[in-house]
């Protein structure tokens, strides 16, 4: 794959080296080491230079991304691929539910990865591939993938440094009676790798990673929350392992015990990305609708709080009823 870059130098940044200007442009340490290694990769005014080259006002800087790797142990293999948005550099895709973003033992074909192979191989392109912020394998949304390694490392560098906005919607049932969901709150509690488990998570005060999670309600109906997550760092498993901690699984969610009479997958979506483009150096917003057995869902349990309702008030005006005739008696 080859990504041509160009750059005209406007006064702010004549005499700046290549590299000091590179990296104000946030190009990585092991990005700059492979342009390095490119064959007239750096270019000013059509001729190659080195990076400690002295830019000047209107300089015409050309910048060659090439990469002759390809994810050779990913197989080509055709699944449907909702593609939201595509340049030279990413894809942003709305995932299904049931597919892994990589293949893994016993599944080395139906997973996002492999759709995205053969979706680049039919358009005679070859990459590696980079998924930026990884999905559950049920989990469904948004997800961002590089398709090159300049825009993989500065997105990778504006994840670890929170500036890419992930929010999440999801389905909560309360485990007991009484237990309510406040209307908003930060989850701040260090997540690590159940004992007894290769997948499962906890929440570990002693030695696991800082997690933190923003939720807050978009509605209630009885034990049931509809609540919206917004994530400041990416742990395995974060908002099941946060939400269970505090009382209330996923529905769906058959790993930490949520409930499956009303959807077989966890009730968890990717609604919204907001980042700045690593290359186009602009913001960037998607958004994208709950789907289909999510809504389905959410609706199924305002129809029944609905039918609760109406008996509780069809009660209530019997009683009522009752109470005149034995006063007029």
């Amino acid at each position: 794959m080859k990504r041509e870059i160009d750059y005209i130098i406007s006064s702010e940044n004549q005499d700046m080296s290549i590299e000091s200007f590179l990296r104000k442009k946030h190009y990585t340490s092991k990005s700059l080491i492979k342009l390095k290694k490119t064959k007239e990769g750096v270019k000013v005014n059509g001729k190659w230079e080195y990076l400690v080259y002295k830019l000047r006002e209107n300089d015409n800087l050309k910048i060659t991304i090439l990469e002759d790797e390809v994810s050779e142990n990913i197989i080509a293999v055709f699944k449907e691929l909702n593609i939201i948005y595509e340049d030279k550099d990413l894809m942003i895709i709305d995932k299904a539910a049931d597919t892994p973003i990589h293949p893994s033992i016993n599944n080395y074909e139906n997973t996002l990865a492999n759709a995205v192979r053969y979706y680049m191989k039919m358009n005679n392109e070859e990459f590696v591939f980079r998924c930026i912020n990884r999905l559950d394998r049920n989990t469904t949304g948004l997800t961002i993938i590089a398709k090159n390694y300049l825009s993989s490392g500065i997105l990778y560098n504006d994840m670890k440094e929170r500036k890419i906005s992930r929010t999440y919607i999801g389905i909560l049932r309360a485990n007991e009676v009484g237990v309510k969901l406040p209307l908003e709150g930060k989850i701040d509690l260090p997540i690590g790798r159940k004992s007894d488990s290769c997948i499962e998570r906890c929440v570990d005060k002693i030695n696991g990673e800082r997690a933190i999670t923003n939720f807050k309600l978009i509605e209630r109906k009885n034990d049931y929350y509809l609540v919206e997550f917004n994530l400041e760092t990416g742990r395995t498993h974060q908002i099941r392992v946060h939400t269970s901690y505090l009382g209330f699984q996923l529905i769906g969610d058959e790993m930490y015990g949520g409930d499956l009479s009303l959807i077989k997958r966890t009730a968890l979506h990717s609604k919204k990305l907001s980042f700045r483009h690593p290359i186009l150096d602009r913001e960037m917003h998607f958004e994208v609708a709950i789907p289909k057995d999510m809504f389905t869902a959410w609706e199924k349990i305002k129809r029944a709080w609905n039918q609760l309702l109406n008996g509780f008030q069809a009660l209530k005006f019997t009683l009522y009823m009752d109470l005149q005739i034995i006063l007029c008696l």
